[in-house]
Protein backbone atom coordinates (compact mmCIF):
# COMPACT_ATOMS: atom_id res chain seq x y z
CA UNK A 1 0.00 0.00 0.00
CA UNK A 2 1.42 3.53 -0.59
CA UNK A 3 -0.01 5.11 2.47
CA UNK A 4 -1.38 4.11 5.62
CA UNK A 5 -4.81 5.70 6.37
CA UNK A 6 -4.07 8.03 9.36
CA UNK A 7 -6.95 8.73 11.89
CA UNK A 8 -8.91 10.51 10.84
CA UNK A 9 -10.01 13.01 13.55
CA UNK A 10 -13.87 13.47 12.45
CA UNK A 11 -16.53 13.25 15.21
CA UNK A 12 -19.64 11.01 14.56
CA UNK A 13 -22.16 13.40 12.92
CA UNK A 14 -25.81 12.79 13.24
CA UNK A 15 -27.71 10.57 11.50
CA UNK A 16 -28.93 11.70 8.48
CA UNK A 17 -28.72 11.53 4.42
CA UNK A 18 -25.70 11.74 2.52
CA UNK A 19 -24.65 15.59 1.96
CA UNK A 20 -25.80 16.90 -1.24
CA UNK A 21 -28.02 13.32 -1.74
CA UNK A 22 -25.03 11.69 -2.84
CA UNK A 23 -24.82 7.75 -2.87
CA UNK A 24 -21.19 7.75 -2.06
CA UNK A 25 -18.77 9.52 0.25
CA UNK A 26 -18.39 13.20 0.08
CA UNK A 27 -15.18 14.80 -1.86
CA UNK A 28 -13.52 14.71 -5.26
CA UNK A 29 -13.03 10.70 -5.33
CA UNK A 30 -15.12 8.04 -5.75
CA UNK A 31 -16.36 6.03 -3.20
CA UNK A 32 -16.62 2.47 -5.55
CA UNK A 33 -12.70 2.26 -5.03
CA UNK A 34 -9.45 3.09 -6.86
CA UNK A 35 -5.80 3.08 -6.06
CA UNK A 36 -5.25 5.09 -2.21
CA UNK A 37 -2.79 8.65 -2.51
CA UNK A 38 -1.59 10.55 0.13
CA UNK A 39 -3.59 13.01 2.05
CA UNK A 40 -3.05 16.40 4.02
CA UNK A 41 0.19 17.12 2.60
CA UNK A 42 1.79 14.40 4.36
CA UNK A 43 2.98 10.48 3.87
CA UNK A 44 2.41 7.56 5.87
CA UNK A 45 5.06 8.03 9.21
CA UNK A 46 3.08 11.81 9.08
CA UNK A 47 5.93 13.89 7.49
CA UNK A 48 5.46 16.13 4.70
CA UNK A 49 4.50 14.78 1.42
CA UNK A 50 4.93 17.06 -1.48
CA UNK A 51 3.51 14.91 -4.55
CA UNK A 52 0.10 14.38 -3.17
CA UNK A 53 -2.29 15.19 -6.51
CA UNK A 54 -4.92 18.15 -6.04
CA UNK A 55 -7.86 18.41 -7.80
CA UNK A 56 -8.43 21.40 -10.95
CA UNK A 57 -9.44 24.00 -9.13
CA UNK A 58 -8.41 22.95 -5.69
CA UNK A 59 -5.67 23.72 -3.70
CA UNK A 60 -2.96 22.11 -1.01
CA UNK A 61 -0.66 24.42 1.47
CA UNK A 62 1.69 23.83 3.94
CA UNK A 63 1.98 26.42 6.63
CA UNK A 64 4.98 27.52 9.12
CA UNK A 65 4.75 30.08 11.59
CA UNK A 66 7.09 30.95 14.60
CA UNK A 67 7.96 33.43 17.31
CA UNK A 68 11.60 33.80 18.49
CA UNK A 69 12.59 33.13 21.90
CA UNK A 70 13.18 36.66 22.91
CA UNK A 71 10.08 37.72 21.52
CA UNK A 72 12.02 39.93 18.85
CA UNK A 73 11.16 38.10 15.57
CA UNK A 74 8.58 36.06 13.82
CA UNK A 75 7.62 35.00 10.41
CA UNK A 76 5.71 32.82 8.53
CA UNK A 77 6.33 30.92 5.52
CA UNK A 78 3.12 29.34 2.83
CA UNK A 79 4.05 26.83 0.49
CA UNK A 80 1.02 26.81 -2.17
CA UNK A 81 0.02 24.30 -4.99
CA UNK A 82 -2.68 26.43 -6.63
CA UNK A 83 -2.39 29.30 -4.64
CA UNK A 84 -5.98 30.07 -3.16
CA UNK A 85 -5.12 34.01 -3.30
CA UNK A 86 -4.01 34.30 -6.49
CA UNK A 87 -5.73 36.29 -8.71
CA UNK A 88 -4.36 34.36 -11.65
CA UNK A 89 -5.40 31.53 -10.37
CA UNK A 90 -9.06 32.98 -10.03
CA UNK A 91 -9.10 34.29 -13.87
CA UNK A 92 -7.94 31.32 -15.02
CA UNK A 93 -10.55 29.13 -13.50
CA UNK A 94 -12.96 31.55 -14.64
CA UNK A 95 -11.76 30.60 -17.92
CA UNK A 96 -11.46 27.14 -17.57
CA UNK A 97 -12.91 25.40 -14.30
CA UNK A 98 -10.50 22.78 -15.07
CA UNK A 99 -7.49 24.92 -14.41
CA UNK A 100 -4.69 22.53 -12.90
CA UNK A 101 -3.53 23.49 -9.66
CA UNK A 102 0.06 22.54 -10.36
CA UNK A 103 0.56 26.13 -12.80
CA UNK A 104 -0.39 27.96 -10.11
CA UNK A 105 2.21 27.36 -7.39
CA UNK A 106 4.23 29.85 -4.73
CA UNK A 107 6.13 30.49 -1.73
CA UNK A 108 4.94 33.07 0.72
CA UNK A 109 7.69 34.19 3.12
CA UNK A 110 6.63 37.08 5.53
CA UNK A 111 9.29 38.56 8.13
CA UNK A 112 8.18 40.53 11.15
CA UNK A 113 10.20 42.61 14.33
CA UNK A 114 14.22 43.29 14.17
CA UNK A 115 16.17 43.46 10.87
CA UNK A 116 13.33 44.97 9.01
CA UNK A 117 10.08 43.43 7.54
CA UNK A 118 9.70 41.54 4.38
CA UNK A 119 7.61 40.08 1.92
CA UNK A 120 7.40 38.00 -1.06
CA UNK A 121 4.93 35.58 -2.67
CA UNK A 122 6.01 35.19 -6.36
CA UNK A 123 3.85 33.00 -8.22
CA UNK A 124 5.40 30.27 -10.79
CA UNK A 125 3.82 28.31 -13.38
CA UNK A 126 4.14 24.36 -13.66
CA UNK A 127 7.57 25.07 -15.89
CA UNK A 128 9.21 26.41 -13.00
CA UNK A 129 7.26 23.59 -10.01
CA UNK A 130 8.75 20.46 -9.38
CA UNK A 131 7.24 17.97 -6.76
CA UNK A 132 8.10 14.46 -5.75
CA UNK A 133 7.90 12.95 -2.52
CA UNK A 134 9.87 14.43 -0.31
CA UNK A 135 10.90 17.58 -2.17
CA UNK A 136 8.61 20.48 -3.71
CA UNK A 137 10.78 22.96 -5.79
CA UNK A 138 9.32 26.52 -6.97
CA UNK A 139 11.63 28.42 -8.74
CA UNK A 140 14.91 28.92 -7.11
CA UNK A 141 13.31 28.52 -3.82
CA UNK A 142 12.47 24.88 -2.13
CA UNK A 143 11.08 22.42 0.85
CA UNK A 144 12.80 19.40 1.61
CA UNK A 145 11.80 16.68 4.27
CA UNK A 146 15.34 15.38 5.34
CA UNK A 147 13.49 12.45 7.76
CA UNK A 148 13.83 14.81 10.70
CA UNK A 149 13.38 18.33 10.15
CA UNK A 150 11.79 20.61 7.64
CA UNK A 151 14.66 22.38 5.33
CA UNK A 152 13.45 25.12 3.60
CA UNK A 153 15.78 26.82 1.27
CA UNK A 154 14.59 30.67 0.36
CA UNK A 155 15.82 33.06 -2.50
CA UNK A 156 12.75 35.25 -3.50
CA UNK A 157 12.38 39.01 -4.28
CA UNK A 158 10.30 40.94 -1.85
CA UNK A 159 7.53 42.75 -2.54
CA UNK A 160 6.26 45.76 -3.00
CA UNK A 161 9.71 46.57 -2.17
CA UNK A 162 11.79 44.64 -4.72
CA UNK A 163 13.98 43.45 -1.90
CA UNK A 164 16.15 40.06 -1.94
CA UNK A 165 15.18 37.41 0.75
CA UNK A 166 17.82 34.97 0.98
CA UNK A 167 18.74 32.35 3.37
CA UNK A 168 17.90 28.31 5.48
CA UNK A 169 14.69 27.85 8.06
CA UNK A 170 14.66 24.79 9.46
CA UNK A 171 11.85 23.09 11.10
CA UNK A 172 12.36 20.18 13.98
CA UNK A 173 8.84 18.72 14.67
CA UNK A 174 8.35 17.55 18.41
CA UNK A 175 6.55 14.62 17.19
CA UNK A 176 4.09 14.44 13.88
CA UNK A 177 0.75 14.50 14.79
CA UNK A 178 -1.95 12.15 12.47
CA UNK A 179 -5.04 14.40 13.28
CA UNK A 180 -7.09 15.63 10.55
CA UNK A 181 -10.80 17.28 10.07
CA UNK A 182 -12.78 18.65 7.12
CA UNK A 183 -13.81 22.29 7.84
CA UNK A 184 -17.18 22.25 5.74
CA UNK A 185 -20.12 19.53 5.93
CA UNK A 186 -19.23 18.52 2.45
CA UNK A 187 -15.60 17.51 3.57
CA UNK A 188 -13.85 19.01 0.81
CA UNK A 189 -11.70 21.11 3.03
CA UNK A 190 -9.51 19.56 5.94
CA UNK A 191 -7.20 20.98 7.81
CA UNK A 192 -4.21 19.36 9.99
CA UNK A 193 -1.57 19.95 11.93
CA UNK A 194 1.77 18.22 11.31
CA UNK A 195 4.09 19.42 14.33
CA UNK A 196 1.89 21.31 16.20
CA UNK A 197 4.75 21.73 18.22
CA UNK A 198 8.26 22.59 16.78
CA UNK A 199 11.32 23.85 17.15
CA UNK A 200 12.74 26.47 14.38
CA UNK A 201 16.43 27.55 13.32
CA UNK A 202 16.24 30.56 10.88
CA UNK A 203 19.51 31.86 9.22
CA UNK A 204 19.04 34.75 6.66
CA UNK A 205 22.05 35.96 4.83
CA UNK A 206 19.19 38.79 3.11
CA UNK A 207 18.20 40.37 5.50
CA UNK A 208 21.19 39.02 7.96
CA UNK A 209 19.59 37.42 11.02
CA UNK A 210 20.27 34.60 13.06
CA UNK A 211 17.30 33.18 15.59
CA UNK A 212 15.51 29.85 17.01
CA UNK A 213 11.98 29.84 18.66
CA UNK A 214 8.68 28.14 19.03
CA UNK A 215 7.10 27.05 15.46
CA UNK A 216 4.29 25.20 14.05
CA UNK A 217 3.69 23.27 10.90
CA UNK A 218 0.17 22.35 9.43
CA UNK A 219 -1.50 21.94 5.97
CA UNK A 220 -4.44 22.66 4.46
CA UNK A 221 -6.26 20.62 1.29
CA UNK A 222 -9.28 21.53 -0.76
CA UNK A 223 -10.70 20.30 -3.68
CA UNK A 224 -12.69 22.85 -4.82
CA UNK A 225 -12.00 27.12 -4.31
CA UNK A 226 -11.42 27.92 -1.45
CA UNK A 227 -14.56 30.61 -1.43
CA UNK A 228 -17.19 28.43 -2.50
CA UNK A 229 -18.48 27.73 1.22
CA UNK A 230 -17.10 30.03 3.80
CA UNK A 231 -17.27 33.53 4.50
CA UNK A 232 -15.03 34.13 7.31
CA UNK A 233 -12.75 32.28 9.70
CA UNK A 234 -10.42 32.92 12.79
CA UNK A 235 -7.67 30.43 13.63
CA UNK A 236 -5.51 30.39 16.02
CA UNK A 237 -2.82 28.55 17.52
CA UNK A 238 -0.57 28.58 20.50
CA UNK A 239 2.24 26.70 22.44
CA UNK A 240 1.53 25.43 25.86
CA UNK A 241 3.85 25.60 28.54
CA UNK A 242 3.99 21.87 28.98
CA UNK A 243 5.66 21.75 25.25
CA UNK A 244 2.18 20.78 23.44
CA UNK A 245 -0.17 23.26 21.23
CA UNK A 246 -3.23 24.35 21.15
CA UNK A 247 -5.69 25.15 18.13
CA UNK A 248 -8.72 27.51 17.46
CA UNK A 249 -10.78 27.50 14.08
CA UNK A 250 -13.38 29.39 14.32
CA UNK A 251 -15.23 28.71 11.06
CA UNK A 252 -17.93 30.92 9.71
CA UNK A 253 -20.00 29.37 6.55
CA UNK A 254 -21.98 30.82 3.57
CA UNK A 255 -24.95 28.34 4.63
CA UNK A 256 -24.92 26.40 7.34
CA UNK A 257 -23.75 26.48 10.86
CA UNK A 258 -20.31 28.06 12.16
CA UNK A 259 -17.84 25.08 12.35
CA UNK A 260 -15.59 25.03 15.66
CA UNK A 261 -12.55 23.02 15.91
CA UNK A 262 -11.04 23.12 19.18
CA UNK A 263 -7.96 20.78 19.57
CA UNK A 264 -5.20 20.50 22.26
CA UNK A 265 -1.95 18.45 21.20
CA UNK A 266 0.52 17.15 23.78
CA UNK A 267 4.48 16.85 22.68
CA UNK A 268 3.79 13.87 21.65
CA UNK A 269 1.09 14.66 18.59
CA UNK A 270 -1.33 13.21 20.03
CA UNK A 271 -4.79 15.20 20.37
CA UNK A 272 -7.83 15.88 22.08
CA UNK A 273 -10.95 18.04 22.19
CA UNK A 274 -11.60 20.50 23.93
CA UNK A 275 -14.47 23.10 24.98
CA UNK A 276 -14.21 26.22 23.07
CA UNK A 277 -14.41 29.20 25.11
CA UNK A 278 -16.54 32.10 24.19
CA UNK A 279 -16.01 34.34 21.06
CA UNK A 280 -14.87 37.70 22.34
CA UNK A 281 -14.49 40.48 19.17
CA UNK A 282 -10.74 42.14 18.80
CA UNK A 283 -10.65 45.58 17.76
CA UNK A 284 -10.56 45.76 13.93
CA UNK A 285 -7.34 46.14 11.93
CA UNK A 286 -6.44 49.57 11.66
CA UNK A 287 -5.55 49.79 8.30
CA UNK A 288 -8.56 47.79 6.33
CA UNK A 289 -10.70 47.01 9.35
CA UNK A 290 -10.98 43.60 8.98
CA UNK A 291 -12.55 43.05 11.78
CA UNK A 292 -11.48 39.70 14.35
CA UNK A 293 -12.47 37.46 16.59
CA UNK A 294 -10.65 35.30 19.47
CA UNK A 295 -12.22 33.00 21.86
CA UNK A 296 -10.97 33.51 25.12
CA UNK A 297 -12.04 32.62 29.19
CA UNK A 298 -14.34 35.33 30.37
CA UNK A 299 -12.05 35.81 32.90
CA UNK A 300 -9.65 36.80 30.85
CA UNK A 301 -10.15 38.91 28.05
CA UNK A 302 -8.45 38.49 24.82
CA UNK A 303 -6.08 41.63 23.82
CA UNK A 304 -4.09 42.29 20.21
CA UNK A 305 -0.45 42.88 21.22
CA UNK A 306 0.70 43.55 17.50
CA UNK A 307 -0.83 43.32 13.88
CA UNK A 308 1.70 41.65 11.98
CA UNK A 309 -0.43 41.95 8.84
CA UNK A 310 -3.18 44.52 7.75
CA UNK A 311 -4.31 43.71 4.28
CA UNK A 312 -7.69 43.76 2.20
CA UNK A 313 -8.74 40.48 3.22
CA UNK A 314 -6.89 39.10 5.81
CA UNK A 315 -5.06 40.33 8.94
CA UNK A 316 -2.06 38.27 10.88
CA UNK A 317 -1.76 38.95 14.64
CA UNK A 318 -0.18 38.29 18.11
CA UNK A 319 -3.11 37.80 19.93
CA UNK A 320 -2.97 37.39 24.48
CA UNK A 321 -5.98 35.14 25.92
CA UNK A 322 -7.05 33.11 28.59
CA UNK A 323 -7.01 29.29 28.02
CA UNK A 324 -6.86 26.48 30.37
CA UNK A 325 -6.84 28.77 33.20
CA UNK A 326 -3.64 30.78 32.18
CA UNK A 327 -2.89 33.64 29.95
CA UNK A 328 -1.05 32.69 26.33
CA UNK A 329 0.10 33.98 23.57
CA UNK A 330 -0.87 33.15 20.30
CA UNK A 331 -0.73 33.75 16.56
CA UNK A 332 -4.06 34.43 15.15
CA UNK A 333 -5.29 35.32 11.44
CA UNK A 334 -8.63 36.22 10.01
CA UNK A 335 -9.59 35.69 7.24
CA UNK A 336 -12.55 37.30 4.95
CA UNK A 337 -13.34 35.65 2.24
CA UNK A 338 -15.52 38.53 0.40
CA UNK A 339 -12.82 40.60 0.83
CA UNK A 340 -10.69 38.52 -0.86
CA UNK A 341 -12.64 37.52 -4.07
CA UNK A 342 -13.64 41.11 -4.16
CA UNK A 343 -12.78 42.51 -7.94
CA UNK A 344 -10.74 46.13 -6.12
CA UNK A 345 -9.08 43.39 -4.46
CA UNK A 346 -8.03 41.28 -7.18
CA UNK A 347 -6.92 44.31 -9.24
CA UNK A 348 -4.53 45.23 -6.49
CA UNK A 349 -3.27 41.66 -6.24
CA UNK A 350 -0.38 41.49 -8.96
CA UNK A 351 1.22 44.77 -7.25
CA UNK A 352 1.87 42.16 -4.31
CA UNK A 353 2.24 38.55 -5.93
CA UNK A 354 3.84 38.88 -9.31
CA UNK A 355 3.78 35.97 -11.62
CA UNK A 356 6.76 34.32 -13.24
CA UNK A 357 5.51 32.30 -16.89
Amino acid sequence: MDVVLPPSGFGDGAAGAVPGGRWGSSGSGRADGGALRPTGGRGDDGAPRFDQPVAPGGYLWWYVDAVSDDGRHALTIIAFVGSVFSPYYAWARERDPATPAGDHCAINVALYGAGGRRWTMTERSAAHVRRDHHEFNVGPSRLQWDGASLVIDIDEIGMPLPRRVCGRVRVWPRALASFATALDPAGLHRWGPIAPAARIEVELDKPGTRWAGEAYLDSNEGDEPIDRPFALWDWSRTALPDGGAAVLYDVRMKQGSDRIIAQRFAADGSAEPFEAPQRQRLPSAALWRIPRHMRSEPASPARVLKTLEDTPFYARSLVESGLFGQRVHSVHETLSIPRLVAPSTRLMLPFRMPRVR
